[in-house]
């Protein structure tokens, strides 16, 4: 995945939106559960894992970021997204092709932008993204940032581990973390045959990338 590719990023800090914007927004199921999926005019803006709450629940969520926001339910305006998350999930699609429009800090944004870098199933740990953005010392500051990625699965910070290999935190539960990581090993061919990224703990091994 390449950004500067397929990708358009609209880099905003966390300034606000002008009033009445539109945000359009569907829920799709997926093999690791429903799926909140909303995009402005600029880009996908949020991907989260509803678990069992509401949609009112989940556009509540997100009033303090998005406080003049107008929420429309539309399938067409989501359809790309959706048709690209389902070639994913049937193990099809390796890179997404979609605008983004993510709110964040600028260093969020530089580790979001950091974790598109990262290939399919490939992993990297949070110092080696920390390293990649000359700040060797805000390994725990990338967590945070990744803790804090709005729109999962298409930035990937599921293929971020802990310096000694294993699965760490992730916002959508370990069970999806793991489920992501062999979805894409399967697909992938990277390190299946010898069980990279399917068990507890992640291979350090095979074939990897460094950032700089």
């Amino acid at each position: 995945m390449q950004l500067g590719g397929p990708f358009r990023w609209n880099f905003r800090a966390r300034l606000g939106y002008p009033p009445r914007v539109r945000l359009a927004y569907h829920v799709m199921s997926s093999p690791i559960g429903l799926l909140f999926i909303a995009r402005s005019e600029r880009g996908l803006k949020i991907l989260s894992f509803m678990d069992r709450k509401s949609i009112r629940r989940v556009i509540a969520s997100h009033q303090d970021t998005l406080p003049d926001a107008t929420w429309q339910p539309s399938l067409l305006d989501l359809k790309p997204v959706v048709d690209q998350l389902e070639s994913y999930f049937c193990g099809t699609l390796t890179e997404f092709e979609l605008r983004l429009d993510p709110d964040g800090t600028p260093f969020q944004l530089s580790v979001w932008k950091a974790l598109l870098k990262i290939p399919y199933a490939q992993t990297r740990t949070y110092g080696e993204i920390a390293r990649a953005l000359k700040q060797p010392r805000a390994a725990r500051a990338v967590g945070l940032a990744n803790n804090q990625n709005p729109i999962a699965i298409v930035v990937p910070c599921h293929r971020v581990i802990g310096a000694d290999g294993k699965l760490t935190g992730y916002g959508g539960g370990m069970h999806r973390k793991r489920w992501l990581l062999q979805h894409e090993a399967r697909f992938g061919r990277v390190g299946a045959a010898s069980g990279d990224l399917l068990g507890a703990e992640v291979s350090r091994g095979g074939a990897r990338r460094d950032l700089h």
